[in-house]
């Protein structure tokens, strides 16, 4: 007797006993040729078809299921576009009421020859009233035969159902079928687990990654598929912070500097500066000068909410790495932030004797002579130090500039940057720069070490699974100096009355700032811009000069205009987005975002961070069409609260993590049961899980992780390129 297949994710669908000729052809037309392909093709959804007795259709803001009976078809004509299709129906299970229920597909008239009188169907879909009718369009439906031959497991009715995306020849029945077969025949062993999880104990007590698989595809109750789904989202989440503890461990591997200088130049700095550092700055200054320290290379986030202090913490590591003989870099986004770093590091770092040097795209200072006149005297003192100053302190090396400060020009030409010495790199709004523009500026030193700001605060979900490979410093105190910003939402009715308060507070000496979301008017999006605003708000504010910025103008353009901002010669700059990022204008008070329910509650909450940067109380107003009351309710958070951690972590729920940072991070795979910010614990637990498993076998190694370096990806366990 011939030995009966022992199936495998990778055995073909042929060899699954009780598979029809015709659903064989349908898989194999669609290109489906292994059974791990049915087995991980995972439910869109759930339809509880156990209790389908009909009491009423009625109209709901959310999908319903019903099976139904076909009274009647028809294809109307819809101005040329192709027609519509519809059909009415009434519960399959008597009509007491005598209701009817009208179905429509738009440019879909084929279904003449598809569904007809007396079919009885499984619909699914949103009901709702039109005209005294009820409608349903374009819902999900299914044939139901009544002979109980294509159900011969009970799969399609009278049980909670999956549904899949489908595409092509494949079908919902067959497909669902075929599944329940390979399920039934498919021995555990071909689904082992991958969670290092007791059997004993604990909410997954028991379950297994095969059970889990079996309870998500075919559940006999929504508490057991509730489950499943819990235990695969830790499975996801497990794998993903197996990537990032493996990279982490990866990088402390490598060799590089310890900096450990007499701190002479750190002291001066603090002392010289016109503020005492909050207790959040020194805690994460800390941090920071302790990974210095240590031979291994440091890989570390600094985040923290707008006007925090970051740039001042970052100034303070890189001294200390120029104090022990290295270079540190600093690379912005943008000319105009890369500017505003040299300007603050030519106030700040050249009286201590520091050179600096800016490389941007068409600029190059050196660190002999500042922008604005400022330099390094010939003797290697600034005016302000003495000799007793540098008593100790390790004497700056002779080749090339101690800081250089720029954008991703630093990236491309190693000997104009002149990185030679390269020993700490600090990126700037990190989430804007790729994961190859990163490692280019790193590998310019012998394993620099790293660390990257970014001015939206990042929730801790986010730090472990997106942001897991870091050590994380948090800065969540504000300078006390800094003055309070109240924040109001108005319709763009309200705008005669908001330049009124503008033009007291030009008066009073202040400056103010306008965004819009566009740059030009498109005839597609009913926005404002700024060039039409421009006018607008110069003729509203006159006779106070008004600029206009955006990303379109040339950077010297861009140059000019932030200066006589910053010079006060413009008092009002209106402007796109592109102050977003680290434009600081003590002076600036005021904030006008036109269209605010355009942009995620964390861009506001950065935008709004360019004002209250002094000493002032600020304003901030959010324009939103008259009567939207979704964005009155929605933008209501930043009027009530400034803490920039809630906001981000409500924009998370509402926008998830890509839209939050800007863009998601590359080689991060969409979650398909996990919920970032819902699932806090289950991270908390995949990340002691993945530490558990790389502290026992660092190299995975064992037998047991063959399937672990299939998922996860044997290059991040080869080679050393970091993420």
């Amino acid at each position: 007797m011939p030995q009966p297949y022992v199936l495998t994710l990778d055995s073909p669908p042929e060899q699954v006993e009780g598979l029809r000729p015709g659903t064989l052809r349908m898989l194999q037309k669609e290109g489906i040729d292994r059974i791990g392909e049915l087995v991980l093709h995972f439910p869109v959804r759930h339809e509880d078809r156990r209790q389908l007795n009909f009491t009423a259709f009625s109209p709901s803001d959310t999908p319903v299921c019903h099976r139904v009976r076909i009274l009647k078809t028809r294809v109307l004509g819809f101005g040329g576009r192709g027609g519509v299709f519809e059909a009415v129906v009434e519960g399959a299970s008597g009509n007491p009421m005598n209701q009817q229920l009208t179905l429509r597909w738009f440019k879909m008239t084929f279904l003449q020859k598809v569904l007809a009188v007396d079919m009885e169907l499984m619909i699914y879909g949103r009901i709702k009233e039109i005209k005294a009718r009820l409608v349903m369009d374009h819902p999900d439906y299914e044939i139901v035969t009544g002979t109980g031959e294509d159900d011969e497991h009970g799969l399609h009715t009278s049980r909670i159902v999956p549904v899949y995306r489908l595409r092509g020849a494949l079908k919902q029945k067959p497909f669902r079928s075929a599944i329940w077969e390979v399920l039934e025949q498919l021995e555990d062993s071909a689904l082992p687990d991958l969670l290092p999880l007791p059997r004993a104990g604990g909410e997954f007590a028991g379950l297994s990654r095969a059970r889990a698989l079996r309870q998500l595809h075919h559940p006999e109750e929504f508490a057991e598929l509730e489950q499943a789904r819990r235990y695969l989202a830790l499975e996801e989440f497990y794998l993903m912070q197996l990537r990032a503890v493996r990279r982490r461990h990866q990088f402390k591997q490598n060799s590089g500097w310890s900096h450990v200088p007499h701190g002479s130049l750190l002291r001066s700095f603090l002392d010289g500066l016109p503020f005492q550092l909050t207790q959040a700055q020194e805690r994460s200054l800390d941090e920071i000068l302790a990974d210095l320290a240590l031979p291994q290379p440091m890989n570390r986030l600094l985040h923290g909410d707008v006007g925090s202090g970051k740039t001042v913490v970052a100034l303070a590591a890189m001294l200390v790495v120029v104090e022990s003989g290295h270079q540190a870099s600093l690379m912005a986004p943008t000319q105009i932030l890369a500017e505003q770093h040299y300007q603050n590091a030519l106030r700040w770092l050249v009286p201590l004797g520091v050179r600096v040097a800016l490389r941007t795209g068409d600029k190059v200072i050196d660190g002999d002579a500042g922008l604005f006149g400022c330099g390094r005297r010939d003797d290697g003192l600034s005016q302000d130090e003495s000799p007793s100053t540098r008593e100790g302190r390790a004497p700056l090396a002779s080749s090339g500039p101690d800081v250089i400060i720029g954008t991703h020009a630093l990236l491309y030409d190693q000997k104009k940057s002149n990185l030679s010495r390269l020993g700490l790199v600090v990126i700037d709004e990190q989430h804007k720069f790729g994961v190859a523009q990163r490692a280019r500026l790193v590998a310019q030193g012998v394993m620099p070490d790293v660390l990257v700001m970014t001015a939206t605060p990042i929730p801790r979900t986010l730090t472990l699974t997106l942001y897991g490979d870091l050590d994380v410093s948090t800065i969540d105190q504000r300078p006390k100096e800094r003055g309070r910003i109240i924040t109001a939402v108005r319709e763009i009715t309200k705008v005669d009355e908001v330049t009124q308060f503008v033009l007291t507070r030009l008066e009073e000496g202040r400056q103010c700032y306008v965004v819009y979301p566009l740059i030009d008017e498109s005839e597609k999006l009913d926005l404002g811009a700024a060039t039409t605003g421009h006018g607008e708000w110069s003729k509203r504010l006159a006779p106070h000069a008004t600029g206009l910025l955006h990303g379109r103008m040339d950077a010297e353009e861009k140059e000019s205009v932030m200066r006589r901002f910053r010079d006060g010669e413009i008092q009002v700059l209106v402007s796109t987005t592109v102050i977003e990022v680290g434009v600081d204008v003590p002076n600036a008070t005021l904030m006008i975002i036109h269209d605010a329910a355009r942009f995620g509650l964390a861009q506001l909450h950065q935008l709004r961070g360019r004002i209250g940067r002094g000493s002032h109380t600020s304003y901030a107003v959010l324009f939103v069409p008259k009567g939207d009351k979704e964005a009155l309710e929605r933008l209501q958070l930043l009027a009530e609260t400034s803490d920039g951690f809630k906001i981000a972590e409500e924009d998370l729920r509402r926008r998830g993590p890509g839209d939050v940072l800007g863009s998601a991070q590359s080689g991060q795979s969409p979650l398909r049961f996990g919920t970032l910010l819902a699932d806090t614990r289950l991270v908390t637990m995949a990340r002691k899980l993945a530490d558990r498993t790389l502290a026992a076998d660092p190299l995975l190694a064992a037998p047991e992780h063959a399937r672990l370096r299939t998922l996860v990806g044997d290059e991040v366990f080869e080679g050393g390129t970091m993420q």
